[in-house]
């Protein structure tokens, strides 16, 4: 018995070293998260507040599965997760941040966006898919257009965060921060 203690005990040390928790400590942790979530949408809807939530990172880094946990105890009718396809034809006529715009929250939102408008300067750029021209444009525009979302006017209350899954939140833009 005392054995079988040590060896738990062990193997507890080895995951706080390695910084991973337990399948345990992660769903108590998540528990607590979920229920901060849940006052999130209440307050959201009480001060009729629009967020944004940005996941970024490669495929397969668990920007799904983390807005999966973080969608599964709350309302629909508030958190709503954007994944955007390909642009279609015509989109691809439109002004590129013009596809982000129409997902942005109505009042008493949240959206989860799983890779942002960010991706014109990054991955596409590098695989070719924007030229210098476009790309240029795009590093005009977006600064431009995050401004006017932090317009308190525009969007009061407004969060703008960009999360890595695995990491803590990299930044926290706007009133409250």
């Amino acid at each position: 018995m005392a054995k079988d203690k040590q060896k738990k005990h062990e193997a507890e040390e080895a995951t706080a070293a390695s910084g991973k928790m337990s399948r345990k400590e992660f769903e108590k942790e998540l528990a607590k998260l979920q229920v901060e979530l849940t006052r999130l949408q209440t307050w959201v809807q009480a001060e009729g507040a629009r967020v944004i939530v940005v996941f970024e990172g490669r495929d397969t880094a668990g920007k799904g599965g983390v807005i999966s946990r973080i969608t599964a105890r709350t309302s629909p009718r508030v958190y709503r997760h954007v994944a955007l396809p390909a642009p279609s034809d015509r989109e691809k006529t439109q002004v590129y941040l013009q596809r982000y715009m129409a997902q942005f929250p109505a009042a008493g939102e949240i959206i989860l966006f799983d890779r942002s408008w960010y991706n014109r300067a990054g991955v596409e750029r590098v695989m070719g898919f924007v030229n210098d021209e476009q790309y240029e444009r795009f590093l005009e525009m977006a600064p431009v257009l995050e401004r006017e979302m932090m317009v308190k006017r525009h969007y009061p209350a407004q969060v703008l965060s960009r999360c890595w899954p695995g990491r803590a939140a990299a930044s926290v833009r706007g009133q409250d921060q």
